[in-house]
C-alpha cells in the first residue's frame, strides 16, 4: 500500500455530481463509465425487474491512516433494520432534502458511529453504484485521521470493525459468490476477513475502488 494516498487523489472524482446526475438514466450513466451496480455480475436482471424508484444515497468510504497501515472502517448493520439487516456496510444513508452527497455521507458517519468530520479530509468519489433494493449511492472517499472516539448507535449498528486496505484491494480476495434472490441465481463479490462476511453493494463498490485505483499496480 505504499504511496496509497497519492494514488486514491490522482484517480477519484474531486467534484460530486448533482442529484440529477446521480439518478440519471442507467444507460446515460452507463456510457459515461460512471455506474456500477448489482447488475454489474446480473446483465439479466432487467429482463423482469420491476420499474422501482431511485432512492439518492451516500455513504463514507473512511480509510483510517494508522501509522502500521491504512485500513477501512466498516460497520455490521442491526439485525433489526427493515433494510440489510446485519450486513457489512459502510457508514451512510439517503441523502436528504439540500443535501450534497458529502455533506450526507459525513452526516450519517458521525449519526452511525460517531466519526467526527474533524477527522476526515474528503479525497473524492467513486462510481455510483446501483442496489437491486432501488438505491443509487455515491461512494464517498475519505481519509481519517486516527485519535477518534467513536459512539454507535446501537439501533442501526451491531459493530464495528476494520479491515487492511491492502486486503481489500488484493483481487485474489475478491471472491465470487452466487445465491438465489426473488427465484433467481444471482453473482454477488464477497470478501470474507476474520469472520466477517463482505459481500453485496459493499464489496462491489470496494471491487469497483480497486478497478479504478489499484488495478495494474
Amino acid at each position: 500500500m505504499d504511496h496509497y494516498r497519492d494514488r486514491i487523489i490522482a484517480r477519484v472524482d474531486r467534484m460530486s455530481p448533482t442529484l440529477e446526475t446521480l439518478l440519471a438514466p442507467r444507460m446515460t450513466l452507463a456510457a459515461n463509465g460512471r455506474l456500477r451496480g448489482d447488475h454489474d455480475m446480473n446483465p439479466d436482471d432487467d429482463d423482469d425487474t420491476p420499474v422501482i424508484t431511485l432512492r439518492a444515497a451516500a455513504v463514507l468510504v473512511p480509510i483510517v491512516e494508522h501509522a502500521n497501515g491504512p485500513t477501512v472502517l466498516l460497520t455490521r448493520r442491526s439485525d433489526n433494520l427493515g433494510n440489510h439487516a446485519g450486513q457489512v456496510a459502510f457508514p451512510g444513508g439517503k441523502i436528504e432534502p439540500g443535501e450534497t452527497p458529502r455533506e450526507a455521507a459525513l452526516r450519517e458517519a458521525d449519526e452511525e458511529v460517531g466519526l467526527k468530520s474533524s477527522f476526515v479530509e474528503v479525497a473524492g468519489f467513486l462510481d455510483s453504484y446501483e442496489t437491486g433494493t432501488g438505491f443509487r449511492i455515491l461512494p464517498v472517499v475519505g481519509f481519517v485521521r486516527p485519535g477518534f472516539t467513536l459512539t454507535v448507535q446501537d439501533a442501526e449498528v451491531a459493530e464495528v470493525f476494520e479491515v487492511p486496505l491492502s486486503f481489500l484491494m488484493n483481487p485474489e480476495n475478491h471472491e465470487r459468490h452466487s445465491a438465489t434472490w426473488r427465484g433467481k441465481k444471482r453473482e454477488y463479490y464477497a470478501m470474507p476477513y476474520n469472520g466477517h462476511y463482505i459481500w453485496g453493494a459493499t464489496a462491489g463498490m470496494l471491487k469497483n475502488m480497486y478497478d479504478r485505483i489499484f488495478a495494474g499496480e
